[in-house]
């Protein structure tokens, strides 16, 4: 029968315990460092694949062989921003490798675009790309003591990022109104012209008269005279005339139609003796000029206020 003593010396040592508990740790060490060695050869070997001008063969060869190929570009929120331009800042197209870009440069790119306030980019794989917009909703631009700024439709200001890039495009495709009052009455009076395509096409500015009527500066200079609150039959009239006769397209200086039963128009001074005044019209010698001066902002001058 063993004494007591005996099964004392029986018992391992701290230190072959702790040896053998290492052995188990050995194997997975190894494994994990050969592993990280097979993936750190990996990586120094795709990024020499990338940059190496002589391995731009097999780069095309392995993008063509990989099946990860764009077939949706799906956009939301583009109401002010075109297709175009659009397709243009991701700089991708459908059949394009998926992997092939940056999305970060993209969505750059298309922040930099005129009424963006910016964008949500995701790849979705295999095959799709969502694009989604928050945009700025300019809808005009207002001159106002000599000041411009972008307003929405009720009036408000938009913000923006001062008068160089993307805002002095904005500038540039939006219409521009005039004088006090105009920011509200705006949207009513645009909403108009858009139901008229012939007369909007040659208008530059809507200048605002006295908080209560508009005159329409064209791109040629000529002033058309509306009438207070009749302005849709006013505008059908001027678009009907324009259809028949090429009213806008005619030398005037202005066009009166403030009265209901008449037009007046307002010719440059002929030479004496000359006087083909058409019939049925009137160059009356004093017809107010324009009731308030306006001017489209050049963007390299132009400096706003907050």
């Amino acid at each position: 029968m063993k004494r007591a003593a005996d099964n004392l010396n029986d018992r391992p040592s701290r230190l072959s315990i702790f040896v053998r508990r290492q052995k188990r740790l050995i194997r997975p060490a190894l494994l994990t460092f050969v592993l990280c060695a097979v993936g750190a050869g990996c990586v120094a070997f795709a990024h020499r694949l990338g940059s190496d001008e002589r391995f731009a063969p097999l780069r095309a060869r392995i993008v063509n062989m990989l099946p990860l190929r764009i077939t949706n570009i799906t956009v939301t929120g583009n109401e002010l921003t075109g297709d175009d331009a659009l397709q243009d800042a991701l700089g991708v197209r459908r059949g394009d490798f998926i992997l092939g870009f940056s999305l970060n440069a993209a969505r750059q790119r298309i922040d930099a675009l005129p009424f963006v306030d910016h964008s949500v980019i995701e790849r979705h794989l295999p095959d799709t790309i969502i694009i989604h917009l928050i945009e700025r909703r300019p809808f005009a631009v207002w001159q106002n003591h000599g000041h411009f700024m972008l307003i929405d439709r009720e009036g408000n200001q938009v913000r923006d990022q001062g008068m160089t890039g993307k805002d002095a495009q904005a500038f540039m495709q939006l219409p521009l109104v005039v004088g006090p009052d105009a920011n509200i009455a705006a949207a009513a009076l645009m909403d108009e012209l858009s139901a008229q395509p012939e007369v909007r096409a040659h208008v530059a500015a809507a200048v605002r008269v006295g908080q209560r009527r508009w005159n329409l500066t064209l791109r040629d200079g000529t002033v058309v005279l509306l009438p207070e609150g009749e302005e849709v039959p006013a505008l059908r009239r001027l678009a009907q005339m324009q259809q028949d006769m090429r009213i806008l397209e005619r030398p005037v200086l202005s066009i009166d139609m403030r009265l209901p039963d008449r037009l007046i128009i307002r010719e440059p001074p002929h030479p004496a003796g000359n006087d083909n005044t058409p019939p049925g019209t009137a160059a009356p010698s004093g017809l107010p000029a324009p009731d308030m001066p306006w001017t489209r902002p050049d963007m390299a001058n132009v400096r706003r206020r907050a």
